[in-house]
């Protein structure tokens, strides 16, 4: 029986996230420096919404908003759809795919522990077909 991948195979174990009531500026400086997309929002410690490059360009620059007076908390998206570490990879690609998000915060007993992306999927495409092989060869072994 071939094992299925899990959300914890190849999700993001650092994740940045950030209190709600940081500015916008402060947000777009530590997505820079960071070289990320996305922010995770955290409200009482507990991932509450996340932030993304999209949310800053409608919300704030098409909006007229001032980004240093701007919180991230009111301009995050939510509710916060997530994802957990033993969900199984085709599950959450599911989950994405319906709610149309390429960001999947990962979340167990309610606090963040990972995030997924499309991105990350893509990059662990390798080791997918790394193990398609492995398992091809293995059953090519048993057959003959």
């Amino acid at each position: 029986m071939i094992m299925e991948l899990k959300i914890e195979d190849v999700m993001v174990h650092d994740v940045v996230a950030v209190k709600e009531a940081m500015t916008v500026e402060s947000a777009v400086k530590l997505m820079n420096n960071h070289g990320i997309g996305s922010l995770v929002v955290l409200k009482q410690r507990k991932p509450a919404g996340i932030v993304t490059e999209r949310d800053m360009l409608t919300r704030v620059l098409l909006a007229s908003k001032d980004p240093a007076k701007t919180k991230v908390g009111d301009i995050m998206s939510q509710p916060l759809i997530v994802g957990t570490p033993q969900m199984k990879l085709k599950e959450a690609v599911n989950l994405m795919i319906k709610k149309k998000i390429k960001k999947l915060p990962i979340t167990k007993n309610g606090d963040l522990v990972g995030l997924m992306t499309l991105t990350d999927i893509l990059n662990f495409q390798p080791e997918l077909l790394r193990i398609y092989e492995y398992l091809r060869a293995d059953i090519t072994k048993k057959i003959r």
